[in-house]
């Protein structure tokens, strides 16, 4: 899977630049430490990165940049806030988004990286299901509770934008770890849904966290464009009610969000 690379120095960049093939999408990510919502949106660019495979030549390149330490470079593409987000091809700006809305990003990426024969990876089912990580923060000195669960619900909130189409679940589609669980992987595979899902039996901190997060105390939790649907009933419902419910977000869907 492909990895985020930070961009430390002009001579670096303008090594990259050179090293580049005519077909690769480069993708850049300009931000600043000081950002909170850089730190989100790193976490979601980690996400999407992870998505599309290594490939030589390379289909993408991912790539972050200081946008203060490196102003120059800063300069040469208009960024003037952060978090920034710049994709190029052949040296030419395909597209820039200014901003921290997760579903423009992948939006946009994913319709260039389309458009050069690049596509996400699909091993892990048929639907193109991905697994979202979620890092953790580092933690240094005493805990403050306050501040903690500060920094857990900003990590919820990046995991619940991390793809148009989220399901945090017990164990994963391939071995689900409940009943439910397995029943709603049966409807979104029924429906060709494309989505990304979170195994909650392996974080603790976002099985607990999310319950609050959510106002909702079970699993598993089916998310569209970061909002929470509900579970298993919920979505029974909704199917039950309109056929297509689920249709903008299938492969081959209408919902350029949810694109494959």
């Amino acid at each position: 899977m492909s990895k985020i690379t930070e961009i430390e120095t002009e001579t670096q960049w303008e090594q990259l630049l050179g090293s580049l093939p005519s077909t690769t999408l480069l993708i850049v990510s300009f931000h600043a430490p000081w950002a909170a919502p850089c730190a989100q949106m790193a976490t979601v660019l980690e996400t999407l990165a992870s998505e599309y495979p290594v490939s030589d030549p390379p289909a993408t390149k991912w790539v972050s940049i200081n946008a203060e330490e490196l102003s120059d470079i800063s300069e040469a593409y208009d960024v003037t806030a952060v978090p920034f987000l710049v994709l190029t091809r052949n040296g030419q700006v395909l597209e820039t988004v200014s901003g921290s809305s997760a579903v423009k990003v992948r939006t946009a990426i994913e319709t260039h990286a389309k458009s050069g024969g690049a596509a996400p990876s699909t091993t892990e089912a048929p639907n193109g299901m991905a697994q979202v990580a979620a890092p953790k923060p580092e933690e240094s000195g005493p805990v403050d509770p306050a501040k903690q669960k500060e920094e857990l619900f900003k990590r919820l909130g990046d995991l619940v934008k991390a793809a148009p189409v989220m399901l945090f679940m017990k164990g994963s589609p391939s071995k689900p770890e409940c009943g439910f669980s397995r029943q709603m992987v049966a409807m979104l595979r029924e429906n060709s849904v494309k989505y990304g899902f979170f195994n909650i039996l392996a974080d603790d901190d976002v099985r607990q966290g999310l319950k609050e997060f959510a106002e909702w105390p079970t699993y598993p939790q089916l998310w569209i464009d970061g909002e929470l649907v509900g579970g298993l009933d919920i979505i029974k419902e909704e199917l039950s009610n309109d056929p297509d419910f689920l249709k903008p977000y299938s492969v081959g869907g209408t919902d350029n969000a949810a694109a494959a």
